[in-house]
């Protein structure tokens, strides 16, 4: 005799828990993207995981979308090595932490620190709101980052 109710498919996974598993890899694969796109220094593919009001915070300021290329042509080159966000979904909204080791591709020099997002659902799919970059020091200090090599017009 089954216990299976509708709403509870083999081994009592919930079509509510299948859809949570779907927004949590669907928001791992756009920041995934992330990581990929700014390593290869591709601009276009990096602002296409935001939302057109999104923002990156880092170096005691914040940027929109349209200072991203002049900030990422500003900024060291090097691999984004990133690990699996901790994500809490609340509907068409959802938190996470990252963590990250930036490796300088020419001097192989490391940074280390994590990500503080905010996503939301779009008609795309899910993207990034906001990026708060906080970076961890060797005397285990964190912080947003000194301020950046650059210049706004």
């Amino acid at each position: 005799m089954s216990t299976e109710t509708p709403s509870t498919h083999e081994g009592g996974v919930t079509a509510q828990t299948t859809a949570a598993t779907d927004d949590l890899v669907q928001i791992n694969q756009l920041i995934a993207r992330y990581a990929v796109t700014i390593t290869k220094e591709d601009i276009e593919g990096l602002v296409a995981v935001f939302t057109p009001d999104g923002t990156y915070s880092a170096f005691g300021d914040t940027y929109a979308l349209d200072e991203f290329p002049d900030l990422v042509a500003a900024a060291p080159k090097g691999l984004f090595l990133t690990g699996t966000a901790l994500v809490e979904l609340d509907g068409d909204r959802a938190s996470g932490t990252q963590p990250l080791c930036f490796i300088d591709h020419a001097s192989h020099d490391m940074r280390i620190g994590y990500y503080t997002d905010s996503y939301l659902r779009t008609p795309d799919g899910w993207r990034l709101r906001t990026r708060a970059m906080t970076f961890i020091r060797r005397s285990g200090t964190h912080d947003s980052g000194r301020p950046h090599a650059f210049e706004r017009s």
